[in-house]
């Protein structure tokens, strides 16, 4: 296990210090990591993606497989009840898995056409679910749609359309309070914001914030509402999208998930890598 300093200046940080942040390689040596995300039983899923499957770290165990032939999942979620959500990109498709191991496609057609690629993923209270589909490299060339989505799923299972970008839509997160859907566009290197009504449909769309250091990707949020963002660096905005610090990870971060048994553990996946830095704020609860 590497551990690698990275010194910075001390910064204010919605009650965040980065005064001396230490990373941690927890693991190595796979295709392409993505999707982390913590579940209740106390450890960490990820996405290998060029491998066909979802890994699983435990503190003071190391790492194992959780799921083989994952139809090339990217991100993943968990809901309230412990069931995991993955946006499977060979298939097309969206899927839930119970804890027994049962796959249930959630969503994989708008309108009679097959989704793109569902790329990532976010589950908020009472199951409204919120997940992008664009479309990267060969996807490109097969796809039915001819738009880029973002996409609300209410609890009932019906699936509707948030909106239809230009720019390929990426990682997807929520405010604390849930009331707030944040979605990053990779190539208009941006964050757009939607508030979320009762019903969990989105309202007065915005660009929060604008110009990111290279291409973002994935996002989280703590429990203060800062956004963190997988782009050139780990980049780290307030609330209200302005720009708090950068650090640097050894490899080109694809996303973030909190976890540790305080949730004061920051998970990111960076290509080969996956790393942890600890923080002294919460996650973000949605439910």
């Amino acid at each position: 296990m590497r551990v690698v300093m990275v010194l910075c200046a001390l910064a204010v940080c919605h009650a965040q210090t980065f005064d001396d942040i230490k990373i941690e390689r927890i693991a190595a040596n796979y295709g392409f990591t993505e999707g982390p995300v913590w579940s209740k039983e106390g450890l960490l899923l990820f996405s290998d993606v060029p491998s066909n499957r979802i890994m699983k770290f435990t503190p003071g165990e190391g790492t194992s497989r959780w799921r083989e032939n994952s139809n090339g999942a990217n991100g993943n979620a968990i809901d309230e009840k412990g069931r995991v959500y993955s946006c499977e990109s060979r298939t097309r498709r969206v899927v839930r898995s119970d804890k027994k191991g049962s796959v249930e496609v959630l969503a994989e057609k708008y309108q009679g056409k097959r989704l793109n690629a569902p790329n990532d993923i976010v589950v908020a209270k009472g199951g409204h679910v919120y997940f992008t589909d664009p479309a990267f490299g060969a996807q490109a060339d097969t796809r039915d749609l001819d738009f880029y989505g973002i996409y609300h799923l209410s609890p009932k299972g019906e699936l509707n359309l948030v909106a239809k970008p230009k720019g390929r839509p990426n990682g997807v997160a929520l405010s604390p309070n849930g009331k707030i859907l944040y979605v990053v566009n990779s190539d208009e290197r941006n964050v757009r914001a939607y508030d979320l009504e009762k019903n969990g449909a989105p309202a007065n769309e915005r660009i929060l914030i604008s110009d990111i250091n290279g291409v973002p990707d994935g996002l989280r949020t703590d429990e203060k509402g800062n956004l963190y963002i997988a782009a050139k660096h780990l980049e780290i905005y307030t609330p209200e999208g302005k720009f708090l610090r950068e650090i640097e990870v050894p490899e080109k971060p694809s996303n973030l998930a909190f976890g540790d048994a305080d949730f004061q553990g920051l998970y990111i996946t960076a290509r080969t890598s996956v790393y942890r830095i600890r923080l002294d704020v919460n996650r973000a609860v949605y439910y």
